[in-house]
């Protein structure tokens, strides 16, 4: 540990003297947070600049794919798990808006990102480590979702509507939508539709990847009203709704996906008092999930898999501002309820069905406030202080789960207490062209219900049954980052470090006192903890500007990832890099880009893993906006893997190969 702790010190001084090396005169640059990304996906209709990205009709998982901070798990061709610093998601944090949800699925078959899509947001906000912690209690950081929302308009009404159509050669993909958005002085109200269908997609060797399909529905309504100028309301209500979903990396299918999200918020702004704005939000949320593999041939014995995940919880959220302080206070609060069940029918229906309860009704309690002080030091520096105290309940509420989990753990009680706090400081010093950050956090989060209260989950990348420890202590994650950046009119520059130690940490370990559940299944491990590991993340990013229609960015990171004692972690990136060409003309633009990766040689044996080769993917996108009187037409084409070059990542579960090549087209009609 003592030999990576002096590399990451050793890069930050290299960074310093190379950086201090070229300076140059230029303006005060804005200061900003030096974790938090931001992913702009699209205003309401209002003001399209022909996104940016590849194909505006992207799936949200596509999009989170474009930050730097994101790996996307893939276990088919539908709802991949976001990560963060090489962190899944029991130790990320993912918000809709501020609001708490939670899948209802044992396999993680269903992110929260899945019951979204890009036609409900605005934009993403992701945060690396406890720089992420606002919303809840994190370890790797944190991605909240923003609800696209519009304003109020300045005369009497407004009415835009939009028409979408995309289609995807490879997997026969269609999508459609409609939106109509209507706003005046003193209310909007904001509607979308979408429907996203796919058929088994092909890889790069041109064979059907079966069990890859989907059929997803979206609708989502939006509104606010203005009690006077410097109060109003709002309200949300989102319905997602995906059936027949393929996943080819596991043993089961998707037969619904089902999520209805709603929420009520006040919201006070006055930028001459102290507390300059107030905001208020109640919020419920049910989520239904039912896997079952009875599409599956030669299935040795058939199951069904329902989990279900109801939240209910609220925040309160202040900003004020005193001299050269700019203050930000939450505080939250969920009550949230996770049941599942597994039953299993024998082939012989004379035979009794096994029952069981793999989420034996667990109800979490969470409530806990979040401080902020931004401090304005003078023109060049400014540092951000940051905490977080919550208070955790975990109550299992069925005798038959309880009693199911006091076999293992005999003198295992319903209800258990944790306390979990958080901090984080960074400070942030501008010179001329450069940017300096130094960032430190610490935090400490529980186990997840799977973690902790699981009943015999099946795991098909390491081929074992898990079960969860209600008695795992805290993981408990020290943090350190640096970050400089380098900036003027025709090229920038970044070089960002982030080191974690983190304690406690929660992973399976085998126990061979218990025969597993799951015919096949290799074995039993038990959720415990490893003492220490240590993650360390690097990232180099460069943009440069040739004239105003040319310019290049290109980016390269490198992950790590061990036990103290020197043995692998799972699920860590090996060296990638992206490239790409931007050409802009006037309404035209187009992109070229080249994606890759070097051959993963730090693998899990023990985790499940193998070797993954080096690979690089050629993609190429281009589209016009036409201008129709008052109305816009927006067409985008591309190709993907351009080559049909037949690849996995790391990150694909059990190996599952990407899509070949894919032709798409998108088209966008905004009437005004």
């Amino acid at each position: 540990m003592k030999k990576f702790i002096f590399i990451f010190l050793l890069l930050t001084v290299f960074q310093s003297t190379q950086s201090q090396e070229k300076q140059q005169k230029i303006d005060t640059l804005e200061v900003h947070h030096l974790l938090e990304e931001v992913i702009i996906i699209g205003k309401k209709r209002k003001e399209v600049d022909n996104k940016r990205y590849i194909k505006p009709l992207s799936t949200l998982d596509q999009f989170l794919e474009e930050s730097s901070k994101i790996t996307m798990i893939k276990r088919g061709n539908y709802a991949w798990e976001p990560t963060i610093n090489n962190m899944l998601s029991d130790r990320i944090s993912v918000t809709i808006d501020g609001m708490q949800i939670f899948g209802a699925c044992t396999d993680k078959m269903d992110p929260i990102t899945s019951y979204v899509d890009v036609s409900n947001l605005e934009k993403v906000a992701i945060f690396s480590g406890q720089h992420g912690n606002e919303n809840g209690q994190t370890i790797g950081g944190a991605i909240d979702l923003k609800l696209d929302k519009s304003n109020f308009t300045n005369f009497e009404s407004e009415l835009i509507t939009g028409f979408d159509l995309g289609y995807e050669s490879n997997a026969h993909t269609q999508i459609i939508g409609t939106e109509v958005n209507y706003s005046n002085k003193k209310f909007f109200l904001n509607t979308d539709i979408i429907n996203r269908k796919a058929d088994n997609y092909f890889d790069g060797n041109n064979n059907e990847v079966l069990f890859s399909q989907y059929n997803k529905y979206n609708f989502s309504a939006i509104s606010g009203y203005k009690i006077s100028s410097k109060e109003k309301i709002g309200a949300t209500f989102i319905y997602d709704k995906a059936t027949d979903v393929g996943y080819p990396a596991l043993p089961m299918d998707v037969s619904l996906a089902k999520a209805i999200i709603g929420s009520l918020s006040y919201e006070y702004l006055n930028s001459s008092s102290f507390i300059n704005s107030l905001e208020a939000k109640a919020y419920a949320n049910s989520i239904t999930h039912v896997m079952d593999d009875t599409k599956r041939p030669n299935v040795p014995i058939h199951m069904d898999m329902p989990g279900w995940s109801d939240t209910y919880g609220f925040y309160i959220k202040a900003k004020a501002k005193k001299n050269k302080h700019s203050f930000l206070a939450n505080f939250n609060g969920y009550y949230n309820k996770s049941l599942a069940e597994m039953t299993m029918y024998p082939a012989n229906s004379k035979e009794m069905l096994m029952f069981m309860l793999t989420w034996p009704d667990v109800r979490t309690f969470y409530s806990g406030i979040y401080l902020e002080d931004n401090i304005t030091i003078n023109k060049n520096t400014s540092a951000q202080v940051s905490t977080r105290l919550g208070f955790q309940n975990n109550r299992i509420t069925s005798n038959f789960g309880l009693g199911s989990l006091q076999i293992f753990y005999p003198n295992l009680k319903a209800s258990k207490n944790r306390f979990l706090p958080s901090v984080s400081a960074q400070i942030i010093h501008k010179n001329k062209l450069f940017t300096y950050t130094t960032s430190i956090g610490y935090g400490e989060r529980a186990p997840s219900v799977s973690e902790g209260y699981g009943n015999f989950l099946y795991n098909s990348f390491d081929n074992f049954d898990y079960i969860g420890n209600p008695n795992l202590k805290n993981e408990k994650s020290l943090e350190f980052n640096t970050k400089i950046e380098y900036q003027n009119k025709k090229f920038s520059f970044s070089i960002e470090n982030t080191l974690f130690s983190i304690s406690n940490y929660i992973i399976g370990k085998i126990n061979t006192n218990y025969s597993p559940m799951v015919i096949g299944a290799s074995g039993v491990k038990i959720y415990s903890s490893l003492n220490s590991v240590l993650q360390y993340n690097t990232s180099l990013s460069t943009l440069y500007k040739f004239n105003y229609s040319f310019s290049t960015k290109a980016s390269i990171s490198y992950n790590y990832g061990k036990e103290i004692n020197g043995d692998n972690l799972p699920l860590i990136a090996p060296l990638s890099y992206k490239i790409n060409l931007n050409y802009k003309k006037n309404l035209f633009t187009s992109k070229l880009e080249i994606i890759g990766a070097g051959t993963q040689k730090n693998y899990s044996i023990l985790y499940g893993e193998d070797k993954t080769k080096n690979y690089t993917v050629l993609n190429f996108d281009a589209g016009y906006k036409f201008y129709i009187k008052n109305n816009l037409l927006i067409v985008k084409s591309g190709i993907e893997n351009m080559f049909n070059t037949y690849y996995s990542t790391y990150a694909d579960w059990n190996n599952i190969p990407r899509m070949g090549r894919n032709i798409f087209v998108n088209l966008s009609y905004i009437l005004k």
